[in-house]
């Protein structure tokens, strides 16, 4: 005799759903690597939901209000020295921690996929877009409120914290140590006072 389906809980499934997402990107996940992460079947799985590209976003949400909102978190600082060392300081801890995925989920989610998945990449790429025009606003603020030098380019040195960044989520997966990523921020706060 059949028994009732297994009911899930949602939420966990959906924090499984971003580690499997986190650790092998959008493409390098199927449908029946998430069937069997999350322990569903497939119609299960689309009715709670929806696509994969829809547990995808879903997953990236969750990642970003958790997680991944550090440096969101840390911009809000009174003080840019503190928002950016901050910023830094986090991120390296998240993306070299001992359990779970490594490096930043949307960095290293989808960096390259096929033509079929390209509303995926762009996607993301507004994401990462969106994270440097928070820290290029953070900087501007600090010009107008005197705490850089007032020949400060907000716009370039953003650019550059926001690449450091993103780098910092590649070293990390590849293994560089948190002891030699956290070396770099000291050398990127002074930064902060160099003319430009």
């Amino acid at each position: 005799m059949a028994g009732r389906p297994r009911e899930f809980n949602r939420d966990v499934a959906l924090k499984r759903a971003r580690d499997l997402f986190w650790e092998r990107g959008y493409e390098g996940v199927s449908m029946s690597d998430l069937v069997k992460r999350l322990g569903l079947a497939s119609a299960r799985l689309y009715a709670a939901f929806g696509s994969k590209e829809d547990l995808f976003r879903e997953a990236v949400a969750l990642y970003e209000s958790n997680e991944g909102g550090f440096a969101d978190r840390a911009l809000s600082e009174p003080k840019v020295a503190e928002a950016i060392q901050r910023m830094f300081r986090e991120g390296i801890e998240l993306y070299t921690r001992k359990s779970g995925p490594r490096g930043c989920m949307v960095v290293s989610a989808a960096t390259n996929c096929t033509a079929d998945n390209a509303a995926v990449m762009e996607w993301l790429a507004e994401h990462r877009r969106a994270r440097t025009a928070a820290i290029v606003k953070r900087l501007k603020r600090a010009v107008r409120e005197s705490e850089v030098p007032q020949k400060t380019d907000a716009q370039l040195l953003g650019d550059m914290y926001a690449t450091v960044l993103h780098g910092i989520s590649i070293q990390a997966r590849d293994g560089v140590s948190k002891e030699r990523l956290m070396a770099m921020v000291p050398p990127l706060i002074a930064l902060l006072q160099t003319r430009s």
